[in-house]
């Protein structure tokens, strides 16, 4: 549908398409410039009042006929603002002042002008709650699109840096933002995720950045290893960049999607960087053996004890006291507790939070033992796992090793050493059946071999003009 000559044809399409009278915060003025008639429309609280308000007075401050053939020459002469473009197609109007553009409808003409003075309602760039560091930087992305490239564009001031825009289906016309350095970046990579990209068909990304990434990935909900490693640190999309990796921003969320992600990209993170070589490899190695001991912890002890294994040089790890209750559903019930207690703390307002996990604890860790539902050293090896599963800054793949945890469990109950057995070789066959949303594979640089980029993973190497 295009705009025609006809001014009040023209009006009123945009006032039904628009909903001007409908709601409230869809403003429409009506004023004469130039001795020519004219319709403004914005959203409050999307138009920037001020730069609004230096236009109207400049248009209104015409007094002499507008000599002008078509739109764009009106902008070209009268309009002041530096963005704005003519446009002839009305829904696609309608689409931007949605998106937080001002249109400008004047008589005589068969375009309208858009301006985008638009100034969405933002927070503050503040450190994120999960990835803190104890130095380097100390802001985070946030929720409008804008402002994270910006974050960007100040760390990267290079020519070759690319923002490319896209919109993610008809229907929801989503903002998202690759970010990657043309010099960098895997040309085939980049066309597949453009490809992908252009393939979502979906009616809202009312979840941002899952909503994409769940569209994007094949079906695989059977599996829990996460297929995308999310930042809200500039610095560490930064660094991702400067390696040739794609950053995918989108509107809306502050999480970044790293593009591409494989399982040992999680062993990563912001600390190591902020440290000595030395000190950071300590800090990675640590974060391995926290790894493995929050998947196997309880399902070997278990094993043990079922086998009645703990005897000679393993007594330590028998169980002193009498229980009723079989330890199998004692190391399930500890799970749950512990699950519950995350819950309840998200719901609890921030005053009370920490007090009210803190008291959650205690009461039901210790009337669970004066009950005889739980023996201490279960509530030793679930206290020590609810701990290191802060260890690593991915809520992800903690609750994949959650889910592998109680798998591994239920085998042991059932078939002992070989369950165990059997339950590791699921876990490896997990990792090398899941598919990543683009890259050489979820395993790499293990399948297929690097070893020079696996050994940059393990171990933290010196910053030099290559390792960012």
């Amino acid at each position: 549908m295009r705009f025609t000559m006809d001014f009040d044809r023209d009006a009123r399409q945009l006032d039904a398409l628009l909903g001007v009278g409908r709601s409230f915060d869809v403003v429409a003025r009506d004023f004469y410039a130039g001795r020519r008639r004219c319709r403004l429309y914005h959203i409050d609280g999307y138009g920037d009042s001020a730069v609004i308000e230096r236009m109207l007075d400049h248009l209104l401050s015409l007094d002499t006929t507008i000599e002008a053939r078509d739109a764009q020459a009106f902008i070209d002469r009268y309009v002041t603002f530096a963005q704005a473009e003519a446009e002839g197609d009305l829904e696609t109007a309608v689409i931007a002042v949605l998106q937080g553009k001002t249109l400008l409808l004047a008589d005589g003409f068969a375009e309208c002008v858009l301006a985008d003075v638009k100034q969405y309602p933002a927070r503050s760039v503040d450190e994120p709650a999960s990835g803190k560091v104890l130095r380097g930087a100390h802001d985070g992305f946030i929720e409008t699109l804008l402002v994270n490239t910006a974050l960007l564009r100040r760390r990267i001031r290079d020519p070759r840096l690319t923002l490319e825009g896209h919109q993610i289906s008809e229907k929801s016309r989503a903002d998202v933002a690759l970010c990657y350095l043309e010099h960098k970046v895997d040309r085939d990579l980049l066309e597949e995720i453009r490809r992908k990209l252009d393939a979502i068909d979906i009616r809202s990304v009312s979840m941002s950045q899952e909503s994409i990434a769940e569209a994007l990935m094949k079906p695989q909900w059977w599996n829990p290893f996460p297929n995308v490693r999310y930042t809200e640190r500039p610095d560490v999309a930064t660094a991702c960049i400067m390696e040739g990796s794609i950053i995918l921003l989108t509107d809306n969320s502050p999480a970044a999607m790293i593009l591409p992600t494989n399982f040992f990209d999680f062993v990563q993170e912001a600390n190591d960087f902020y440290f000595p070589p030395l000190i950071g490899s300590y800090l990675r190695i640590l974060r391995y053996v926290v790894f493995l001991l929050t998947l196997f912890i309880t399902p070997v002890w278990y094993a043990l004890v079922k086998g009645g294994a703990t005897q000679g040089f393993l007594h330590f790890l028998a169980i002193v006291e009498d229980y009723e209750v079989p330890l199998l559903l004692q190391l399930l019930f500890a799970e749950f507790i512990v699950d519950l207690i995350k819950l309840t703390s998200l719901n609890t307002p921030p005053v009370f939070s920490n007090s009210f996990s803190m008291i959650g604890a205690l009461v039901l860790g210790d009337f669970a033992v004066q009950a005889h539902w739980l023996v201490p050293e279960v509530l030793a090896y679930m206290a020590f796992v609810a701990i290191a599963n802060f260890a690593q800054p991915s809520y992800e793949l903690g609750y994949a090793f959650k889910l592998l945890r109680l798998l591994l469990l239920l085998l042991v109950g059932a078939l002992g050493w070989v369950g165990l057995l059997l339950g590791v070789a699921a876990i490896v066959a997990l990792l090398v059946t899941n598919k990543p949303i683009a890259g050489k594979g979820y395993l790499y640089p293990l399948i297929p071999f690097n070893a020079k980029a696996l050994r940059e993973l393990l171990i933290r190497h010196p910053i030099s003009r290559e390792n960012t």
